[in-house]
């Protein structure tokens, strides 16, 4: 290693264009890099004052001058995310997210549709058209006050990651003070399909994508991202399972498909399903040890590393990420030590890594809006940066670089695994994860109605993105009254229903969240009629904590203490 040749000194970098890395000249004399200065195409930077000459003389390096020492100072209800390696400030400037930004790429005219357990219009996903949603596919979609929203506290997590933007804000500024996904500029489709509990059936996930792809270019939208920070311990061969078959619909039809790879002590050695669909974008987690290179990361013992045959594409920032908190939800009561001020939460797993990547496919079709999912995997890993220290097999081919990513040429490549046919088994891409009422677990051929599964007869209608017919999803009514045209017409959440008084305290009281709202009595068949929850077994009784046991839409850990053993995304 070099050994430092005088005090540091600040120093502002400009770099020669399409000369190469003007970053890595600086750390090879034994720099730090700061931030970067989009306006100039540079970045401060602290160098050996001894080696400033060497610098100058680099061919990357187009002029270096004096800087003034800049602290960032500001606080956001009362949280620095300057002093925080979770931040999205450190999570951004790690994976050059902020550097996408300066250069006017946010994801800007890209819809990622997110598949998880609703979110809520809390600052930083209320900017104006930031939020559509699609159906409420879960449990509490008959609940009128409960519709869309994210009981559970995961997906607002997500859609924070993804592309949240606080109100009034332009990344492209360089402001990154304020709070920022990776693909600010990005709008968000949410599809609820978990409850409170986290828990959904995988019939409900398998609708779910059915209805993204049938309505990706429905109203104006343009959905080329699909994020699932979810996963079973599922092991039937991929070119079988139904939730592989659907995931690769997704892909073929044009969807890059991000899933988190899962965490170790859930399941088996391989990754979780449909992680292990080898079309897919599978995404392991890495520690940035807080710093902006990446000399120091490792892989967190609890990111799942595959069984050697299917591995992790890519990893990206996922210990302890500070992300939009969901009030009052399971997640939020549960885990009080993961509240950052009033409006953050901290929680680590393949989940919030997941979303970091779906962000930054958003950003590269931005960059490229023609190119194909196969093309964005491509680009994806082959620009991603090896961590040295790192687990080699659990980093894939590394961790997320998005500046190399922009900057790359669009490569020419097409995957031909072969293909799955979705004619498996339905139990068996549940895994041991099953949703259960006091009548027993949802098991065997059947979907959450208890209507018998036809693996040819969905197959051949989602393939052909026919299965969804206004709220019918395979002949049966799914979405019923809860979910209208106008909820995904393009527009942001819409006045009416999302008022400032239906988001009063004394909605999201503790009162309200209490035990006694998910006892028999708030959920009798009364409220969950059998025309509309058919099905001998599942015909309207509670669905208890046992559920999914927060398994399969939980992060390793909320708080930022990973307990591996809990989660599966």
């Amino acid at each position: 290693a070099l050994e430092p040749a005088g005090s540091l000194v600040s120093v502002i970098v400009r770099e020669a264009p399409a000369a190469g890395s003007a970053e890595r000249a600086v750390e090879a004399l034994g720099g730090e890099v700061g931030r970067p200065i989009g306006i100039i195409d540079g970045f401060a930077a602290r160098v050996p004052e001894g080696r400033l000459d060497e610098l100058r003389r680099a061919s990357s390096v187009l002029s270096v001058t004096p800087n003034a020492r800049v602290h960032l100072n500001h606080a956001i209800d009362g949280y620095n995310p300057a002093d925080d390696a979770g931040s999205w400030f450190h999570t951004a400037k790690s994976v050059k997210a902020d550097w996408a930004w300066s250069n006017g790429f946010t994801g800007r005219g890209v819809d990622v549709a997110l598949i998880d357990s609703g979110v809520v219009p809390v600052n930083g996903l209320t900017y104006p058209g930031k939020v559509i949603n699609g159906p409420d596919l879960s449990f509490e979609s008959q609940a009128e006050h409960l519709t869309y929203l994210d009981t559970f506290g995961h997906g607002t997590h997500m859609a924070g990651i993804i592309a949240g933007r606080d109100d009034g804000k332009d990344p492209t500024q360089g402001n990154h003070d304020d709070f920022m996904g990776i693909a600010p500029g990005a709008r968000l489709l949410s599809i609820k399909v978990a409850n409170a509990m986290g828990a959904a059936d995988i019939s409900q996930v398998i609708a779910a994508i059915d209805w993204v792809v049938q309505h990706k270019d429905s109203n104006g939208m343009n959905v080329r991202v699909l994020n699932l920070s979810f996963g079973t311990d599922g092991i039937q061969d991929y070119t079988l399972d139904p939730l592989t078959f659907a995931v690769e619909v997704a892909w073929h039809h044009g969807i890059v498909v991000v899933v988190s790879a899962g965490n170790e002590g859930f399941g088996n050695a391989k990754l979780n399903n449909p992680a292990y669909d080898p079309y897919v974008v599978a995404v392991g987690a890495s520690d940035t040890k807080g710093t902006f290179t990446t000399d120091d990361d490792v892989v967190p013992e609890w990111s799942s590393r595959g069984d050697g045959t299917r591995n992790p594409d890519l990893v990206a920032p996922g210990k302890s990420i500070v992300s939009l908190r969901s009030p009052e939800s399971q997640a939020d009561q549960s885990h009080p030590g993961g509240r950052v001020g009033s409006r953050f939460f901290r929680g680590s797993g393949t989940s919030q890594s997941a979303a970091v990547v779906s962000g930054a496919a958003a950003l590269l079709l931005e960059r490229h809006p023609n190119a194909t999912p196969d093309q964005i995997k491509r680009l994806l890993t082959s620009t991603a940066t090896r961590m040295p220290v790192a687990d080699p097999v659990a980093q894939g081919s590394g961790v997320l670089n998005l500046k190399d990513a922009i900057r790359a040429p669009l490569p020419q490549h097409t995957q031909t695994w072969p293909r799955a046919t979705g004619l498996g088994s339905l139990e068996a891409a549940r895994g041991t994860g099953h949703v259960v009422d006091d009548g027993g677990e949802l098991v065997g051929e059947v979907d959450i109605f208890g209507t018998p599964w036809d693996p040819e007869e969905w197959t051949r209608r989602s393939w052909s993105r026919q299965s969804w017919s206004g709220g019918d999803w395979m002949g049966g009514d799914w979405s019923g009254s809860g979910w209208t045209r106008q909820s995904w017409s393009g527009m942001s959440w819409e006045r009416r229903s999302w008022s400032r008084q239906s988001w009063s305290r004394q909605s999201w009281s503790r009162q309200s969240w209490s035990a006694d709202v998910w006892d028999r009595q708030s959920w009798d068949r009364q409220s969950w009629s059998r025309r509309s929850w058919s099905g001998q077994a599942w015909s309207a009784t509670n669905w208890s904590r046992q559920s999914w046991s927060r398994q399969s839409w939980s992060s390793a850990a909320w708080g930022g203490e990973p307990v591996a053993a809990e989660s599966t995304a």
